[in-house]
């Protein structure tokens, strides 16, 4: 029996990815999942392009776990996924020990290449060769490839992939270039996955994607005015059984007035939604190429809350992108204060080789130094206006699927309220798990909020 360590860097996306791979392994027969990178013969990284930083994590990680093959020498290293996608074969080049490069629609073929890997190793006793398999190739399909995954018991929630790639093009980001055009699955496939995910237990899902609320608008039509992501929500809805629907990332662009509506009268979408700013400044905005304004960024919230008036909205933005000026800066500052960010991502600008943004005049890159002041300014004034929020939720009582034990301690559980909020509370551990739970407030720390079952 083999054992295969997998190690993942990034969104949600790739923990999806990672959990399909160890289930495809899992059927191959012959293979088992371990924690323990020492006692591994299969070790591999799933990584993430979106920052330098991601990939220089991954590249240090692999370099260290190379120690491995002077116990093991038939022992298989190989990288998945964003990086593995935009760098290929050069990565041989900076990893002497790494046998397999798999791109971001090859996950389903990992297992057959390590598979020939292993044999060429094991049964003929290459050991010295340097045999290695690099696949970045499109191939058409792949989308429908990531499904019917595994939930241990009691298990609450799960991730299902509804796209891949995305056709958006920002400046900035290197996604397109990695994940490919958009794909869509057919919303039957999709629909059958989250119903048999129920069956074994599933109370809540997250639809992924890429640009998540623009799924399939130019593969599947329009129906009486309803975009395919409506659509596929409302088809989500009727499962009995189900009770909490989100889905990550969205783009505004894809906030139209048919999904804006949808939260009216689809109770089971969480009333929490991410929506990434990136910038308040609409001269920046049209820089990173965001097909939206300032202004209409923020209808689109005031929109949605009137739609849900419990709902909490969470975003992204950048700090320090080429040209940014202490004005725009500032304008990002504004949003942030109207709109009243429940919690933010902030992100210093990194270049990404291949972007658009990276090849601006070095004139207008910003030094890591004001990068620096403004994402530490940007995130206290964040803190404070999210921090304030959850201090208002004292007292009261709310909603919250238990996900099991708190990562610290087995004497308290941890879960989610309908807004996302993280929640610690104590209560009788051994029957919660899984189970949606009222819970009285009675503190605050941070961006967590902590009870006791009412």
């Amino acid at each position: 029996m083999h054992q295969v360590h997998i190690r993942t860097y990034g969104c949600q996306m790739n923990e999806r990815d990672s959990d399909q791979v160890a289930r495809l392994f899992a059927e191959r027969g012959g293979y088992a999942m371990t924690e323990d990178e020492s006692q591994a013969d299969v070790i591999l990284i799933n990584t993430c392009s979106v920052r330098d930083q991601a990939e220089q994590k991954a590249i240090g990680k692999m370099g260290m776990m190379g120690k491995h093959r002077r116990e093991k020498p038939h022992v298989v290293y190989g990288f998945m996924g964003c990086m593995a996608q935009s760098r290929g074969s050069e990565l041989l080049e900076k990893i002497p020990h790494l046998d397999l490069v798999a791109g971001t629609q090859k996950y389903h073929r990992v297992v057959e290449y390590v598979d020939t890997i292993l044999k060429r190793r094991i049964e003929r006793q290459m050991d010295d060769e340097r045999y290695s398999i690099v696949d970045v190739a499109a191939e058409e399909g792949s989308q429908n490839t990531i499904r019917d995954q595994e939930v241990s018991a009691r298990q609450a929630t799960a991730f299902v992939s509804i796209m891949q790639g995305c056709n958006m093009k920002c400046t900035f980001c290197i996604v397109p270039y990695t994940r490919g055009m958009e794909r869509a699955r057919p919303i039957a496939d999709i629909v059958e996955e989250v119903r048999r995910l129920v069956g074994q237990g599933i109370k809540e899902v997250t639809l992924l994607g890429q640009i998540v609320n623009r799924y399939a608008i130019k593969e599947f039509p329009t129906i009486q005015g309803k975009s395919p992501f409506v659509q596929l929500l409302e088809e989500i809805h009727q499962i009995d059984g189900l009770h909490r629907i989100r889905f990550t990332s969205p783009h505004p662009i894809g906030y139209r007035d048919d999904l804006i509506e949808a939260f009216r009268y689809l109770p089971k979408l969480c009333p929490h939604i991410h929506l990434p700013l990136q910038s308040g400044s609409e001269r920046i905005l049209k820089a990173m190429h965001r097909p939206y304004t300032p202004a209409r960024f923020l209808e689109i919230c005031e929109k949605m809350k009137a739609a849900r008036p419990d709902l909490a909205i969470t975003t992204d933005i950048i700090v320090g992108f080429p040209g940014e000026t202490e004005a725009d800066y500032e304008a990002s500052k504004e949003i942030v204060r109207q709109v009243g960010f429940d919690n933010a991502f902030i992100f210093r600008y990194s270049k990404r080789r291949g972007t658009p943004a990276a090849e601006m005049p070095d004139e207008l890159q910003l030094s890591e130094q004001v990068k620096e002041e403004r994402n530490k300014d940007l995130l206290a004034l964040i803190d404070a206006i999210g921090m304030a929020k959850l201090r208002t939720q004292v007292g009261q009582t709310v909603e919250v699927l238990c996900e099991g034990y708190s990562k610290t301690t087995t004497e308290r559980l941890a879960g989610r309220t309908p807004q996302n909020k993280a929640v610690v509370f104590t209560g009788p551990h051994d029957r919660l798990k899984g189970e949606i739970v009222p819970v009285r407030v009675t503190d605050t720390h941070v961006f967590t909020l902590y009870g006791e079952v009412a």
